[in-house]
């Protein structure tokens, strides 16, 4: 990170407050944003059915879908984890630091990248496959698409190497930041090495968007 972990961890969670407050203060907007990503929920379902159904990644679907690809009203979640920045930074190495501001930052791009969207589509009309398709197209954003993929891959890597560690432990009374860190290390720890379902969900992730921007309009099933 160009900054250290502590102010890019305080500079993200300024950038998902914004998000946060003007979320609360339009009901429509909110409505959208649920809409969108209750939608997009039904596709990350489909496209990993077949590793939900396996044991060993179980519980690493539902932390993917919930905690880093999944948006939704996170505003308690970081206003929780604002308050402890503080004490946060005294106690935790840099690398937990930076993982959780990395998560941060995946955070506030997925819910940006939702805006846009919803900006494109329809509100009156079902969410189709093809209108997905058209609105992710026409703004032209593959650059941050794929960022957004090398994130989740990041974040995934990082909880990986603290399954060996610990990290919940040593985050005992840190709020969000535990529950969040619990979750990761319980879903990583049970696949016994992430590098596979990391690999799987990068490759599944990039062929989505290179094939919408090579003008697939039914890259998936309808979900």
């Amino acid at each position: 990170m160009p900054a250290s972990a502590a102010s890019e961890l305080v500079r993200q969670l300024a950038r998902a407050r914004v998000l946060h407050k003007a979320r609360a203060a339009s009901p429509g907007l909110a409505a959208q944003l649920d809409r969108l990503a209750a939608w997009q929920a039904r596709r990350l379902n489909a496209t990993y059915a077949d590793l939900a159904r396996q044991p060993r990644y179980t519980q690493a679907i539902e932390f993917f879908r919930s905690d880093l690809y999944g948006p939704g009203d996170y505003s308690r979640r970081d206003a929780d984890l604002a308050r402890v920045v503080p004490v946060m930074t005294r106690v935790l190495p840099q690398g937990l630091l930076a993982t959780v501001a990395r998560a941060m930052e995946l955070s506030v791009l997925s819910i940006e990248l939702d805006r846009r969207m919803i900006e494109e589509l329809d509100p009156d009309t079902p969410i189709s496959v093809a209108a997905y398709c058209d609105a992710y197209l026409a703004l032209a954003n593959r650059e941050e698409r794929l960022r957004q993929i090398k994130q989740i891959v990041e974040v995934g890597r990082a909880l990986d190497r603290y399954v060996a560690m610990r990290t919940p432990a040593r985050a005992a009374g840190f709020g969000a930041l535990q529950t969040f860190l619990e979750r990761g290390v319980a879903a990583f720890g049970r696949m016994h090495g992430a590098g596979e379902f990391l690999a799987t969900v990068e490759a599944r992730e990039t062929a989505l968007v290179d094939a919408i921007f090579d003008g697939d309009r039914a890259p998936f099933p309808e979900p």
